[in-house]
């Protein structure tokens, strides 16, 4: 049977094996904009994996146009080190391109040497909090001048295509939309005006590349700000470029101001392919569609279904470089997918590290993660099948031992279920399932529903131990925390256990707020419901909205310190706090809670006594270490790791990542 995903496909001259792109991503691994090792070990990995075309960047046009993080092509000094990275991607299989930016208002002084941002207009941006400078016209034909000396350098590296990036809010978008550009010349004003910027810019590349050199642009196909680029814009600007001479379309979705989600676990799978389609009907050039596919199977669909003519997949193949080739050989089922959870990718970008991956521990560290058979293979017994346990038992089956693992519940994937239960989490669920598969394929012996003691212990005689035995949930020194109607966290979110109309939930952590949007959901219409009543025009469509949102719970979370969701990612937590607003739950920090009593809460805020009535209290207050194996093994003398939340109680990133360090180490 034909796979559409396979057909190979051509951008202008330049023919693909197949229609996966792997688009430019933030990796921050360049350091002072060269290309180092670990980012060309990155993606010769990639290349190996059997995507099609691989775009790196976004790449600089000149000192203060991003990050010292970012690679270089400002200057022919770097194009030895981008001459390397093309190589290795090439001769591993792939085709090579880079993508060239210039950050504009969305720069920092602080990366730039204290030097003032520069963009169309002197409008403030709310990421930054920094105003930029306007430019002068003079100076916006010399920026024109270094994104085509930028491709020229990008073609004499040896790179097979130069894509551009003309969306996101960065400075070509910044002109194209009335929210940023106030200029009264003719780079500002009229659409035709506010065009002029972006088109100058491909003309002039492709003055210095060529008519053959492939010329992609990464546009938005909604900016989604109030008062920016609405899709018929970008659909006339969408042509224009194609008439400017541009090869293929890359269409995202937002700039990063925007406060509809566009990347995170809780957007659906393909959801913005409705951009690329309709841009796709206008041109007759190659649109390629991203965020958020993460699977061949929607992938498939979409080039199937007309909504694009490739698909891109950045995070997908930082998770499994080999998503490609397996999708290529009939094994979907194999696949480790991307959950978009941001731990190790966009969180790490704001703590300015090189980008890592939850679901994959070799991600960024290529070279240092091989894993060398041992030279005595081993009896390893792992005590727990959460995502720490699993991850162990994998890198140690992958060294060549003989591994067991135990959990005594009847599933594999531990409080991945639990992380996945809230709305919007699903994925983390599949996580759970996508690891257990990796388990059965390297023929991991597992034992469910057997708890590990000492006899067993002395039964099985294992050479080493990892314990990965978890946390179990805390029960902070309340009165009243043993009345029938409180009830804990994670049995909500397991539907153990059934919640009044009032619920207060004590403690505002993750979990926390996690259980408030899952309560927050019980009473509202599903999609399916809004989907159906919305095209038989049952109800009016703002009386949808309000019934998909508005429940039938009142809930409060209450949190002793000062701020809510402490430890939840800073590219989460924006969009989870949105939707606490947006469903209702109300909060209250610096809230201490005192007392349960069988109608309520008894609370001190700011030193404030309250009593909050409720008919449930859910107990949220973290978790405690679970390890009760580890002196029994010091006295057996069987040497043991301990990893994960038995350790210390963390994020699903340090378990996956101490379980692969502590297998592959025996």
């Amino acid at each position: 049977m034909n796979d559409p995903l396979f057909d190979p496909i051509k951008i202008n001259r330049l023919e693909l094996k197949n229609r996966i792109y792997m688009p430019a991503m933030h990796m921050n691994m360049a350091v002072n904009f060269e290309v180092t090792d670990p980012l060309i070990d990155f993606y010769a990995e990639r290349a190996r994996g059997g995507v099609g075309l691989i775009a790196v960047g976004y790449a600089t046009v000149d000192e203060y146009s991003g990050m010292s993080t970012n690679i270089g092509t400002h200057k022919d000094e770097f194009i030895p080190g981008l001459k390397r990275l093309a190589e290795a991607i090439q001769q591993n299989g792939a085709k090579a391109a880079v993508q060239i930016n210039h950050a504009g208002r969305y720069a920092v002084s602080f990366f730039l040497d204290g030097k003032q941002p520069v963009a169309p207009s002197a409008v403030a941006s709310r990421m930054t909090r920094e105003t930029p400078r306007e430019l002068t016209i003079d100076e916006i034909g010399e920026v024109i001048g270094r994104f085509a000396a930028a491709a020229r350098r990008v073609k004499q590296a040896g790179y097979d295509a130069v894509e551009v990036l003309s969306g996101t809010g960065y400075l070509i978008s910044e002109f194209l939309s009335p929210l940023t550009n106030k200029r009264t010349d003719r780079y500002g004003g009229s659409l035709e005006n506010r065009m002029r910027f972006g088109l100058e810019i491909m003309q002039a590349i492709r003055s210095e590349v060529g008519d053959d050199y492939p010329l992609i642009v990464r546009m938005n196909g909604n900016d989604f700000m109030p008062e920016g680029n609405g899709r018929e814009e970008l659909r006339e600007y969408a042509r224009q470029l194609v008439q400017a001479g541009v090869d293929a379309l890359n269409i995202n979705v937002g700039w990063h101001e925007a406060r509809v989600p566009q990347i995170v676990t809780a957007v659906p799978r393909g959801v913005f392919g409705y951009l690329a389609r309709g841009i796709k009907e206008l041109v007759d050039v190659p649109v390629i569609s991203g965020h958020r596919i993460n699977d061949p199977h929607t992938a498939r669909e979409m080039i199937a279904d007309g909504l694009c003519d490739m698909v891109a997949m950045g995070r997908p193949l930082i998770a499994d470089p080999f998503l490609p080739e397996k999708a290529r050989s009939g094994r979907d089922d194999d696949i480790l997918h991307c959950i978009a959870c941001a731990q190790g990718c966009f969180d790490h970008l704001f703590q300015l590290k090189a980008v890592e991956c939850l679901c994959n521990p070799k991600a960024g560290h290529e070279k240092q993660a091989v894993i060398e058979k041992a030279k005595t293979p081993k009896k390893v017994m792992v005590v727990g099948g959460g995502a720490a346990g699993m991850s162990a038992a994998l890198a140690a089956a992958e060294k060549g031992h003989t591994v067991s693992l135990y959990e005594k519940s009847e599933r594999l994937g531990g409080q991945l279920h639990l992380a996945g239960a809230p709305p919007g989490r699903e994925e983390f669920k599949e996580l759970a399932k996508d690891l257990q598969r990796q388990v059965a394929l390297n023929d991991i012996r597992v034992i469910l529903r057997q708890a590990v003691d000492k006899p067993l212990i002395e039964k099985e005689k294992p050479d080493v131990v990892i314990l990965a035995t978890g946390a179990l949930p805390a029960t902070p020194p309340i009165d009243g925390s043993d009345l029938p109607h409180v009830v804990q966290a994670w049995d909500v979110l397991q539907d153990k256990v059934s919640t009044g109309r009032r619920v207060v939930i004590i403690g505002g952590g993750a979990v926390g707020v996690e259980t408030a949007l899952f309560l927050s959901e019980k009473g509202t219409l599903s999609a399916e419901a809004v989907k159906f009543l919305l095209v038989n025009r049952a109800e009016d469509p703002q009386d949808l909205y309000e019934m998909a949102i508005k429940g039938t719970k009142q809930i409060l979370v209450i949190e002793m310190i000062d701020k809510m969701g402490r430890d939840i990612g800073k590219t989460t937590r924006w969009g989870i706090f949105q939707d606490v607003r947006r469903h209702g739950v109300r909060t209250k920090t610096s809230t201490k809670a005192l007392k349960i009593t069988p109608d309520g809460v008894q609370v001190e805020t700011d030193g404030k006594p309250e009593e909050i009535p409720a008919d449930t209290v859910v107990l949220a207050a973290g978790a405690v270490s679970h390890n009760p194996l580890q002196s029994i093994l010091e006295q057996a003398q069987i040497p043991c790791k301990t990893v994960g939340d038995a350790q210390q109680v963390g994020l699903a990133f340090d378990a996956v990542h101490q379980g692969f360090d502590a297998g592959r180490s025996v």
